[in-house]
């Protein structure tokens, strides 16, 4: 099979996976190393997936065989599909070739399981090796990791890549017994603990080792990451965002990716015959960045007295406010940070500049709008000088109403 045929059928198997993001890389780049690529500056273009994704990341399958029968996996060792398989070299030099061509920044690289663990995590790290050491490139590289592969080769891998990830697949315990038994809960968590000791034991390292002016290298500099099938089980949004702060302050994961799940052909009949709303995923990236950066818990986004599911007409921090029309409005002349984070509307830098204006004079709505903020979902919870809503609190359904987005007609073509 030549390696058109191949990129085509690996490149297509690796749509499902979402952790790809190539945030948090340290800066480097290979002018004066005799080498080539960077995980910055210019010369880095953006293609795009038939989906409207933006990536910059040669993202494929070393190969979708797999001995694994994972139900909701289209890779699944049972699956009908037509399968294809890479050699080290074969990767290294599409991504050399890539790169060159200014299609990508980097390489994503994951697979299924072949032989066993251990084996396809050698054939992982090669490539990895081989672009590092024998090409000297100096781009992003983001190696999907198996679990239950050696110690070190996880220590290996983490030597030559930026990002580390492993899969949690599922939310919870239950689901991932029920649909991917082969895989263990147990084991999981220990390579994430496994990757969390070596990221944190080599940063101590390098603080110690610069009061000496001596530099080792980086282990995985971008951190680690994974992703959980959204829909696939029964799991609701609450015991969603518990998984995904469980592993926030377990593994010091920079992110959790979400993938609504999407059915395969011959599926199982475990499986739900219709995917999860689209909008289901974008809502809970909302919530886990309010839990990462706005100081919000999983009991105020997805509280116990109501399904359980987060809201998909509104965004959460918007629901959240809707529920607590008491702790509105804000005065935005006087409130700290942390409650003007709270306000819909508002993100972190437009709180900053609201913070750094006032110093100045007190805010009036021209200052607000001057500073192009969203006023029609900030107003009826900001009080300023000139500007005082508790009478737009006083009717949450009414105000729900207007702030929430009005439906479309979808075009026929």
């Amino acid at each position: 099979m030549q390696v058109k045929d191949k990129l085509a059928i690996l490149a297509d198997a690796a749509k499902y996976d979402a952790s790809c993001a190539s945030s948090g890389a340290e800066r480097r780049h290979s002018l004066g190393s005799g080498g080539i690529g960077s995980t910055e500056g210019m010369g880095i273009c953006h293609s795009y997936t038939p989906d409207g994704r933006c990536v910059s990341l040669l993202k494929i399958l070393l190969t979708n065989f797999c001995v694994f029968d994972c139900a909701y996996c289209v890779n699944r060792v049972t699956s009908n599909v037509r399968r294809a398989r890479f050699t080290p070299a074969e990767v290294v030099q599409l991504t050399l070739d890539f790169y060159k061509r200014n299609y990508i920044e980097g390489l994503f690289l994951s697979s299924g399981i072949i032989r066993d663990s251990d084996y396809t995590m050698e054939q992982l790290v090669e490539v990895a090796r081989s672009l590092r050491q024998d090409h000297k490139f100096a781009g992003y590289i983001h190696l999907k990791t198996i679990p239950d592969a050696a110690p070190e080769l996880l220590a290996a891998a983490g030597r030559y890549a930026d990002r580390l990830s492993i899969n949690v697949e599922l939310p919870t315990e239950a689901g991932l017994a029920r649909l991917a038994p082969e895989k263990k809960p147990g084991g999981i968590r220990a390579a994430m603990g496994e990757l969390r000791w070596r990221i944190e034991e080599n940063v101590e390292q390098r603080r110690e080792q610069k009061k000496l002016r001596a530099k080792s290298p980086r282990f995985a500099p971008a951190g680690q990451s994974t992703q959980m099938i959204v829909g696939a089980d029964g799991a609701d949004d609450r015991s969603i965002l518990h998984t995904s702060t469980n592993l926030y302050g377990n593994y010091r994961l920079r992110r959790v990716y979400y993938s609504a799940f999407s059915p395969i052909p011959d599926a199982s009949s475990k499986l739900p015959l219709q995917p999860p709303p689209l909008q289901r995923e974008h809502r809970l990236y909302q919530a886990d960045w309010l839990l990462r950066f706005y100081d919000f818990s999983v009991e105020e986004i997805a509280p116990t007295q109501t399904s359980g599911m987060l809201d998909l007409d509104i965004d959460p921090k918007l629901a959240w406010a809707l529920r607590h029309p008491e702790r509105f409005p804000v005065d935005v002349n006087h409130a700290p940070r942390e409650l003007l984070l709270r306000v819909p509307g508002l993100g972190t830098r437009n709180v900053e500049r609201i913070i750094a204006s006032r110093r100045f004079r007190r805010l009036r709505v021209e200052d607000l709008t001057r500073l192009r903020l969203p006023m029609k979902k900030l107003l009826p919870f900001v009080q300023v000088l000139d500007h005082h809503p508790r009478a737009a609190l006083d009717d949450p359904l009414k105000l729900r109403a207007a702030l929430a987005p009005k439906p479309r007609q979808m075009g026929l073509f």
